[in-house]
């Protein structure tokens, strides 16, 4: 079954006199707890083939230390309505952009990331914190069928749960 691990960018620096939120860079923490995370997933056996991620400096810099840290070899794209978008908007990139992918990382923002955990397993109530992490397993063998209920919960996880470990 394909697995799509869903990824909420790790803590952000506030108060930089930056002109955009899109522009906001990744905190001391949130560089750790994004590499923590990328050590995580390889350490689990879910090395992603593909990587979608927003636009935003944020996700962006989540996604590439936890590619990095992980020592994975999987090519990135950005989607430029996961930054902003909704649901729908996080559904249709991961369809047009999935292609052959088994397994892929999608990096973006709350609220949108804990509904679409909701969405994908039928109402599962996830809080996403800053570089929170879930895996859902997806029923079909085409990103384009994702829906309501499609997937099922494998398993969520924070970075703080991780520190003694990684």
């Amino acid at each position: 079954m394909p697995e799509l691990l869903i990824m909420r960018h790790a803590k952000s620096e506030w108060g930089t006199g930056l002109s955009s939120d899109g522009e906001r860079p990744l905190s001391s923490r949130g560089i750790k707890a994004a590499k923590r995370m990328g050590k995580f997933i390889t350490k689990v056996g879910a090395i992603p083939d593909l990587i979608l991620s927003s636009p935003a400096v944020r996700a962006r810099t989540t996604a590439e230390l936890a590619n990095k840290a992980g020592k994975w070899a999987a090519p990135m794209e950005i989607v430029d309505a996961f930054y902003g978008g909704g649901l729908t908007d996080v559904l249709d990139g991961v369809a047009a952009n999935g292609s052959t992918a088994e397994r892929i990382l999608i990096t973006g923002h709350e609220p949108t990331w804990s509904d679409l955990v909701s969405h994908l397993t039928g109402g599962s109530l996830v809080a996403m914190p800053t570089a929170g992490l879930a895996c859902v397993s997806v029923r079909g063998d085409t990103w384009s069928r994702l829906g309501p209920g499609c997937g099922e919960l494998q398993w969520h996880v924070k970075p703080a749960l991780l520190k003694p470990l990684l």
